[in-house]
């Protein structure tokens, strides 16, 4: 019989699998709330807020060294009320905590730890701690609280003044026309940190940046910069090569810890892998690189084989760690492959940079090849061999939360792969992700939930809104069911009535201030700007829906962004991709008739990122399609600022208008 855990704490009651992580630690946490601030007011004690995800691995290490020591766990409880936050579950939260340790440090990351007065406004904060450090860091921080309170608060308020404050970001006063130029001089100021020989920014470690690479396909296309797809085309390759793409089962890990993308942390986000599957998937269109098929094809596989929920939505992550150590799971010394692979281990070894030493620690190896390989039938054998010893070994723990902003990129993802690649499987798995979405997260009054659990209800947040409007969208452009433009719509309606800031004409990250900080989402990290995809869905929908404040409001946000986007180009790419879709105004392409599914195909195979796309097969009351239907006919319309060239009836007549050549 197992025996009962020494200590229970107040996470038992939570859903989230990092919350429950935590839930038998010494410590008395709590989960963030009502309960914990009051008790804090009640007990006139600091908040201890300490934040991280499952799949962290140095949150793991300080949960080991410090919060399961009962030592540590002492002077915790005795000091301070407890909080654990996953990140993930609660973005707000994290995004006022992350912006107060930057503010102290000038450095951020998990996991988090923050000191804050009863009332939640912060004083002090760190990341990773080792044990001793930590031990004086909550030595001195109750002492200074004992003894100089006065001017713990006066921190508290210098701190609380600074956060939310995006005011010397915009500029709200100076509406400047937007030009070519304005998206050339933002490619040249990305351009100073492109790493010439690996690809992505100087420097180590690296994080796979989807936005700013999409970015330079685009920008390679409006201004045939053969700089930027260059940049563009070793930067992929480069990482398609790397350790931190599963050379075996696929999916890319979170980041590499070098510079050249060999040894990742080995945690893999649905996010990353989403966002990924899209930029390789428009890279295709543009290329038809056989080997970003590739790609595309062995991460959906890894998808669909580990973060696929049997009811059609997408878990959260897969842990770093397996039996306690960092990338046990994938990593191979020279002898294993040798007794797996016999005689064909010295060919398999000399492709992948296979060392009896090992090519990182301990012996160990990670897959590493310097050029894609022919994909022989010997080779693919040989990964299936090391696929099935592999999957004897312990996995790492999964993260089960299904998120629904995580969700709708993962929707986006394989809506992508689906024109690019023209594979069904590819569509119906969106579409049953999509009508998840729409049973387990879409409440009554038009919001959303941002966790599917039975337990749990957490209001959704901007980045749930904005990314699951632009992966309705984009189902009904490839679909051409007019139920998920109307749900994007639907989506939009609710955002501009419970998230507008009119002060700055941007969107709140929250629908209300229950917190002290109220924060916009302006900047792109790992995951996009809730308001640049606001934006972006803004003027999509504004043009097919004839909604001409949609459009305008776009504009407006771009134009008060615009000097930010300038000033910091690698965290506003997808700012960037508004802006160039204002610059270089979109095209509408519309297709009336029975036949208009398969010439949509010829548009959906082509790189055309200025090109909205919509089809019916039958009569529509849509602004779009009115009075363009003829029977037994089918014509192709196509449109600019509400001017429409003459129908033409084949894709060649119609790429002849768009000035495209196939």
């Amino acid at each position: 019989m197992s025996s009962q855990p020494k200590y229970t704490n107040y996470l038992i009651n939570e859903t989230s699998p990092y919350l429950l992580q935590h839930a038998h630690n010494p410590v008395n946490w709590y989960a963030w709330g009502e309960v914990a601030l009051a008790k804090a007011k009640n007990e006139n004690k600091l908040l201890l807020i300490s934040i991280g995800y499952s799949a962290c691995h140095w949150c793991h290490v300080m949960e080991h060294e410090s919060f399961e020591d009962e030592q540590v766990a002492a002077r915790m409880n005795d000091h301070f009320i407890c909080v654990k936050v996953d990140r993930e579950e609660r973005p707000d939260i994290d995004q006022i905590y992350m912006d107060a340790v930057q503010m102290l440090t000038g450095r951020g990351g998990w996991p988090l730890n923050c000191f804050a007065l009863p009332d939640g406004r912060p004083v002090f904060g760190g990341t990773y701690f080792p044990k001793e450090n930590w031990m004086q860091v909550l030595d001195g921080i109750f002492k200074v609280y004992q003894n100089e309170k006065e001017k713990v608060i006066e921190q508290a308020i210098s701190i609380t003044q600074g956060i939310g404050d995006i005011s010397p970001l915009l500029n709200l006063h100076e509406k400047s026309v937007l030009s070519p130029g304005d998206v050339e001089e933002y490619y040249q100021e990305l351009s100073k940190s492109f790493d010439m020989e690996w690809g992505g920014s100087k420097g180590a470690p690296k994080f796979p940046m989807p936005g700013n690479y999409l970015f330079l396909l685009r920008y390679h296309y409006h201004f045939k910069s053969q700089v930027a797809f260059g940049h563009l085309k070793l930067t992929m390759d480069k990482m398609a090569l790397g350790g931190i793409f599963d050379q075996l089962g696929g999916g890319f890990a979170r980041y590499s810890t070098d510079g050249n993308w060999k040894v990742p942390h080995f945690e893999k986000m649905l996010y990353d892998n989403a966002q990924l599957v899209s930029l390789y998937s428009l890279a295709y269109k543009a290329t038809h690189d056989e080997n970003y098929k590739v790609v595309v094809e062995k991460t959906l596989c890894f998808v669909e084989e580990e973060l696929l929920d049997p009811n059609g939505g997408f878990y959260a992550a897969l842990d770093a760690d397996s039996e306690g150590e960092e990338g046990k799971y994938y990593v191979w010394t020279k002898n294993e492959i040798v007794s797996i692979l016999g005689k064909d281990s010295d060919w398999f070894c000399n492709i992948y940079s296979i060392t009896e030493d090992g090519n990182w620690e301990h012996g160990n190896n990670v897959l590493f090849p310097e050029h894609f390989p022919e994909r022989t039938e010997k080779l693919i054998y040989s990964k299936q061999r090391l696929i099935a010893q592999r999957n004897k070994r312990i996995k790492p723990g999964l993260d089960n939360k299904i998120l629904c902003s995580w969700n709708a990129l993962m929707i986006l993802g394989y809506l992508e792969a689906y024109e690019a690649f023209n594979n069904n499987s590819y569509l119906v798995t969106a579409g049953k992700a999509a009508l998840f979405l729409e049973k387990n997260h879409l409440q009554d009054d038009g919001g959303l939930f941002r966790v599917s659990t039975k337990t749990k209800k957490i209001e959704g947040f901007l980045d749930d809104y904005s990314y699951t409007s632009l992966a309705f969208l984009k189902l009904y452009e490839v679909s051409g069911d007019e139920k998920w433009l109307k749900l994007s719509e639907q989506l939009v309606n609710y955002v501009v009535g419970n998230f507008y800031d009119r002060k700055t004409g941007l969107f709140y990250y929250t629908a209300t201030s229950d917190n002290f900080a109220r924060k916009h989402e302006v900047h792109d990290n790992v995951t996009p700007s809730s308001n640049a995809v606001m934006a972006n869905v803004l003027l999509r929908l504004g043009g097919l829906l004839e909604r001409k404040s949609f459009e305008e409001m776009a504009k407006s946000m771009v134009q008060s962004m615009t000097a930010s986007i300038k000033k910091y180009p690698g965290y506003h790419a997808h700012w960037a991709e508004v802006m160039s879709m204002l610059v270089f105004p979109v095209i509408e392409v519309v297709i009336c008739g029975s036949k208009a599914d398969e010439l949509a195909k010829a548009f959906r195979n082509q790189y055309l990122p200025n090109v909205i796309l919509s089809y019916s097969l039958t009569e529509s009351s849509l602004p779009l399609f009115r009075n363009r239907f003829v029977n037994d006919k089918t014509f192709i319309y196509v449109c600019r600022g509400n001017v429409c060239e003459r129908p033409v009836e084949t894709i060649e007549e119609a790429f002849n208008l768009l000035n495209f050549k196939l």
